[in-house]
Parts: C-alpha cells; structure tokens; sequence
C-alpha cells in the first residue's frame, strides 16, 4: 500500500463513520492547525537563525574569556 492509498482509505473510513458533513468539519479544523502548525514552526526558525546569527556576530567581535584570563596572569 502506497501512501496515495493508505490516506485514501482513510478518508473513506471517516466519510463512512462520520459522514460528509462532520469530515468535512474536522478537515478543515485539521488543516487550520497544520497551518498554525507550520506557522509557528517558521517563526521558532527564524528566532533561532536570528540568535545563531547573534552569538557568531558577538564571538567574532568579543575577546573570548580565554584571553582575558591570561592577560591577567
């Protein structure tokens, strides 16, 4: 069984169990929360490229610890 076929089967089963109407209803409430979903995961992305970005950007520029502990020696 292919993936075409295992989600087609699926929603067949919903339709027979449910009915068009109430499957109709919960695809919809599944696909406004995987777009929620992706959203979030987009947003959560970009945060942490923006924090990578940060802490490269302040390593480059900062003296590291290393450094000035020896220079206190």
């Amino acid at each position: 069984m292919g993936f075409g076929t295992e989600v087609l089967f699926i929603l067949s089963l919903g339709l027979l169990i449910l009915g068009p109407r109430r499957l109709h209803t919960l695809l919809r409430h599944v696909a406004r929360a995987k777009g929620q979903f992706e959203e979030a995961s987009r947003g959560l992305k970009s945060q942490l490229a923006a924090e990578f970005d940060a802490v490269q950007q302040g390593e480059e520029t900062a003296p590291s610890a290393s450094h000035e502990l020896a220079g206190d020696l």
